[in-house]
């Protein structure tokens, strides 16, 4: 499986943007997608989560009412919608797919196969 984010870019505090990561390749091997963000000095740490098939979706507490995921399995896509930002929301943002359901969603190591990253910066 291999995944591309895209939609990073700069904001201000308050705006929104839509991060989109798109999956190739042996797609149907991915039971769930997430996203993480790393920002500098700091451990990468979970954002959100969707199960591909059934549409539960996960998110981190910090994250929670602001951000939506979501999925379109006909184009193989995954969408962060981020509202309400704040500079504290300011990372990298990486796309994941896991293909085992052994291993929690919120956890990195339960994902195989990673983005590059895309930069999102929520500043003045």
């Amino acid at each position: 499986v291999h995944v591309v984010e895209s939609g990073g870019g700069l904001v201000q505090p308050g705006g929104s943007l839509r991060l989109s990561c798109a999956a190739s390749g042996r797609t149907d091997r991915a039971d769930a997608m997430g996203w993480f963000r790393q920002a500098p000095g700091k451990e990468r740490e979970f954002v959100a989560a969707i199960l591909v098939y059934v549409g539960n979706t996960y998110y981190a507490d910090s994250v929670k009412g602001r951000f939506t995921i979501s999925r379109d399995n006909t184009n193989n896509m995954v969408n962060l919608q981020m509202n309400s930002l704040k500079p504290e929301d300011t990372a990298v943002y990486f796309c994941a797919a896991r293909t085992s359901i052994i291993g929690a969603i919120d956890l990195s190591e339960s994902y195989d196969f990673w983005g590059q990253g895309t930069q999102v910066t929520v500043s003045s």
